[in-house]
């Protein structure tokens, strides 16, 4: 299966303009469209009505909606040149905006590269427990995914003392026959998973905005989600994810802030 068909993307005949209907399998357990699914569907638009590959994209949460309404995305290019794209995807349901995403696609001739982040040591996710969100019961997208717990505590071992911060996952989403961008930025909506760890407590959180950054998109089947948690005050927490395919090539950076929930 690919992302399209995971998320129930319908394109229109017009390729700028597309249609979400929301399912309770794209929803939280709070039965609302998982922000994750609306960055990856936004994703996928994008580069469908520019023809250009995802490089960096931005996306700003603004409201709720529920089943079974429909969002229809809405691309809009800024700027278009020789190799990059800047354009706006905007996702309205209900006469409502939802979420506006902002993105840079293209591709450039150069063959310089590198990476400078080390990925974590984690043991194979066959050897990690399933990793239990806050309220230890997967519903909704939770249930579609294969999330397991490489580094970190589990809800019965959240007592209260501050956690490093740190959070490493282990995830997969086996309907999908490959994770490109509009998957990794599913994933990338995995800080909030990380503030109960860091904060010792049964708490998680509303995402506010999703950055997702490509780096270089591999074959795997497994990602390695590195979480960290650089701060929480005001009611708000601050943090960004690294994920890593299995062989260990840097795919992707997000970053996030969301409101505290517990």
């Amino acid at each position: 299966m690919d992302i399209a068909a995971f998320l129930g993307l319908e394109p229109t005949a017009d390729r700028a303009v597309w249609r979400l209907p929301v399912t309770p399998g794209i929803c939280t357990g709070f039965n609302f469209l998982f922000g994750g699914a609306a960055m990856a569907a936004a994703t996928l638009a994008l580069e469908a009505a520019t023809e250009r590959p995802l490089v960096w994209a931005t996306a700003q949460y603004l409201s709720f909606v529920r089943p079974p309404a429909v969002m229809d995305i809405t691309v809009t290019p800024l700027v278009v040149g020789n190799q990059v794209t800047q354009a706006r995807a905007t996702g309205r349901a209900d006469g409502h905006d939802i979420i506006v995403v902002t993105a840079a696609l293209g591709s450039r001739p150069v063959e310089a590269s590198g990476t400078w982040l080390t990925p974590p040591t984690a043991p194979s996710p066959r050897d990690c427990p399933e990793a239990a969100n806050f309220r230890g019961v997967p519903t909704g997208i939770r249930e579609r995914l294969d999330a397991r717990l490489a580094e970190g505590r589990t809800p019965e071992q959240l007592d209260g003392a501050r956690g490093t911060g740190r959070t490493v996952l282990w995830v997969r989403m086996p309907e999908l026959d490959e994770l490109g961008a509009a998957a990794l930025g599913i994933l990338a909506d995995h800080v909030p998973f990380g503030i109960g760890q860091a904060l010792g407590m049964r708490a998680g959180g509303n995402s506010l905005d999703n950055t997702l950054r490509i780096a270089r998109l591999v074959p795997t089947q497994w990602a390695l989600l590195d979480v960290r948690i650089d701060a929480v005050a005001n009611g708000f927490a601050h943090g960004r994810v690294d994920m890593w395919s299995e062989d260990g090539v840097l795919m992707a950076t997000g970053a996030q802030s969301a409101v505290v929930r517990f």
